[in-house]
């Protein structure tokens, strides 16, 4: 029996169960997603899009490739990150970096760049344009432990300020500061 006709069935018996059903289907695809890029502050145009693709690597280990690409941002660098809910509004209720592992703090500052939703800073020219291209073995979006797609989801935030990565260990800011926008990931 193939999974994708077992789904409509499966969704009708709860939503914890749909959702896994309809991630495992996204597995078999090619897991993707996206989240569209808005501002924390109503008062700034800050707009993007972001897509995600997973694969597999010759070793086995699952790679998701992100493309990333907004407009609206001060030129320089800006740290990026995926955190822990999917929630914008406000901002903050996106919480701490995404860390599911045994040892998590989702501290900004506490065990960076050691999160699993820390990535490289993506750079903005001087027209408010930035694109970022980078890929991650520390998150899935398939059925697991490291998945995206976890009961509470998960949400891009791009920092106002560059990410340092911490070479001083936990200091304040060093992982980018305060947030400047923020993108809720949804699987395709």
């Amino acid at each position: 029996m193939k999974l994708h006709s077992v789904v409509p069935a499966v969704i009708k018996t709860g939503l914890g169960i749909g959702l896994f059903a309809l991630a495992a289907t996204a597995q078999a695809r090619g897991a993707t997603g996206s989240a569209d890029i808005v501002s924390c502050d109503p008062a700034v145009d800050v707009t993007g899009k972001v897509f995600l693709k997973e694969r597999p690597s010759a070793e086995g280990v699952k790679i998701v490739d992100i493309f990333m690409h907004v407009r609206g941002l001060s030129a320089g660098k800006h740290a990026v990150h995926i955190h822990e809910t999917g929630a914008c509004t406000p901002c903050g209720a996106a919480q701490g970096h995404f860390d599911p592992g045994p040892n998590s703090n989702t501290s900004p500052d506490g065990n960076h760049p050691f999160h699993s939703g820390d990535l490289v800073n993506i750079e903005v020219n001087h027209h408010g344009n930035g694109v970022l291209r980078t890929s991650t073995s520390r998150v899935t979006l398939s059925p697991g432990p490291l998945s995206l797609f976890d009961a509470d989801g998960s949400a891009f935030i791009i920092h106002v300020g560059e990410d340092t990565y911490c070479p001083d260990g936990a200091v304040a800011g060093c992982a980018g500061g305060a947030r400047a926008a923020c993108g809720i990931i949804v699987p395709n």
